[in-house]
C-alpha cells in the first residue's frame, strides 16, 4: 500500500483493517503492543562502557581517541549513554573547542571538535551493535562535524630540504638515526606510524622493496633505492633489532618512540629559524615527496606511492582503472634518488638527487 493511499481516510481505515487482522492471526491485539514492557536492560554508563570499546578498537583509534574519552568521562562519566541529547553533544564540543590548549597553529579547536565528535560516534556505533541503543537515538549521528580547513603543509624546496637534512647531519646525538629518518621518509613518503612499524624482516634487499604498515591496517611494498636498503640493514644489524621487532632503534638497541621525531624537528628549528616558524613536521617530506611524484609521474602513480587505496570518494570512476604498477613506482624511486632500481622500468625519466642534501647516514660509535 502506497504512502498515498495511506494518507487518505478510505486509506488509512484498510491499513487499520489490515493490521488487525495480523494482529488476530497472531494472537495479539493493540492494547499487548502498548502495554509490553521493553525488556532491554539499562543502557550502562559510559564510565562502564567507554573501557569496554577501548578494548575492543585497534591499537590506533585507541591512541587518537583516548584523550577524548577522557575528556568525555570527566563531563559525562556517570551519565548513561541513552542519556545525552544533541543539544548535549554540542554543548560538550563547544566547550573542548574553547579550552583546547591553543597551540601556533591552532585553528580554533576546530580538529579538537572534529575528534570528539568521531570519538563519541565510535562508542555509540559499538552500542548500536551491541543492542545498547537504537540507531534513532544515537546523538552522535545527528551533530555534524565541522568542515575541514585546506591544509597549510606543502612542499618544501629542494634547497629547504638541503638545509634540513644538513642540520640533522651535523647537530645532535645521533646524526645517523636522524639522516635515516628524514631519507626513509622522504624517499616513502610514509607517515611515522609507517616507520615506527617497520621490521627488519620487511626488508627485501633482492627486490629493494620494505613493506609498510600505516593507518587503517594497510599494507603495501614500497621500493626504496640500494642505498637506503643498505643503510636500513646496517642500522638493525649494528643496534641489534630482533628480526620480528622494530627496526629503528638508539645506539643503545632501545627502540625509538615518536618523540624521537619531536625532539628532531625542534632541533632543526633551533638552526633554521625558518623550520620552527612554518611549523614543519615530518609530514612535510610527504607532501614534498608526493607532490614531486605526482608533477613527474602522474596523479595514479603519486596516489599509489602514497599508499592510498579505493575508498569511493575519488573524483570520478577513472581512479578506478589507472592504477600504478610496483614497476612504476620503483621507476619513480629511482628518479627520485638518481639510483638505478632492479623493478625500475626503462623509461626516460627526470633526475632530481644530486641537490637534496643527504647526509652520512653510516651507523658508527653510539652517537
Amino acid at each position: 500500500m502506497t504512502a498515498t493511499h495511506v494518507n487518505t481516510a478510505a486509506g488509512r481505515q484498510a491499513a487499520l483493517e489490515a493490521a488487525k487482522l495480523v494482529l488476530a492471526g497472531m494472537g495479539l491485539s493493540a492494547q499487548d503492543l502498548l502495554s509490553e514492557p521493553d525488556n532491554r536492560p539499562p543502557a550502562p554508563t559510559f564510565a562502564e562502557y567507554i573501557p569496554v570499546v577501548s578494548n575492543a578498537v585497534g591499537a590506533g583509534t585507541r591512541r587518537v581517541y583516548s584523550s577524548y574519552w577522557k575528556r568525555i568521562l570527566e563531563h559525562w562519566g556517570a551519565r548513561r549513554l541513552d542519556e545525552p541529547t544533541p543539544s548535549d553533544v554540542r554543548a560538550l564540543v563547544e566547550y573542548v573547542k574553547t579550552h583546547v590548549v591553543a597551540r601556533r597553529n591552532s585553528r580554533g579547536g576546530r580538529s579538537a571538535a572534529e575528534h570528539l565528535i568521531a570519538a563519541l560516534r565510535c562508542v555509540y556505533r559499538h552500542a548500536e551493535d551491541d543492542g545498547l541503543i537504537d540507531e534513532a537515538n544515537n546523538p552522535a549521528r545527528k551533530v555534524d562535524k565541522p568542515r575541514r580547513l585546506p591544509s597549510t603543509r606543502r612542499a618544501v624546496a629542494d634547497s629547504g630540504l638541503a638545509e634540513i637534512n644538513t642540520a640533522a647531519a651535523t647537530t645532535g646525538n645521533d646524526p645517523p638515526l636522524d639522516t635515516l629518518l628524514l631519507r626513509l621518509h622522504t624517499e616513502t613518503a610514509c607517515r611515522r606510524a609507517g616507520a615506527l612499524a617497520l621490521r627488519p624482516q620487511d626488508l627485501d634487499r633482492d627486490q629493494c622493496l620494505i613493506f609498510l604498515r600505516e593507518k587503517g591496517e594497510t599494507v603495501r611494498w614500497q621500493p626504496v633505492s640500494p642505498t637506503l636498503m643498505t643503510h636500513l640493514q646496517d642500522h638493525a644489524e649494528q643496534r641489534h633489532a630482533p628480526r620480528d621487532g622494530q627496526l629503528l632503534r638508539y645506539p643503545n638497541g632501545e627502540p625509538i618512540t615518536s618523540r624521537r621525531y619531536d625532539h628532531l624537528w625542534v632541533r632543526i628549528g633551533k638552526h633554521l629559524p625558518w623550520v620552527a616558524t612554518q611549523q614543519i613536521s615530518t609530514h612535510w617530506l610527504r607532501h614534498t615527496t608526493l607532490t614531486w611524484v605526482e608533477r613527474n609521474f602522474g596523479y595514479a602513480i603519486a596516489r599509489a606511492f602514497a599508499g592510498h587505496t579505493d575508498s569511493g570518494t575519488e573524483p570520478g570512476a577513472t581512479a578506478t582503472y589507472v592504477r600504478a604498477t610496483l614497476h612504476e613506482i620503483a621507476s619513480a624511486v629511482a628518479a627520485l634518488t638518481g639510483e638505478s632500481h632492479p623493478l625500475a622500468e626503462s623509461l626516460p625519466r627526470p633526475q632530481r638527487a644530486s641537490d637534496l642534501g643527504w647526509g652520512d647516514m653510516s651507523v658508527s660509535g653510539d652517537g
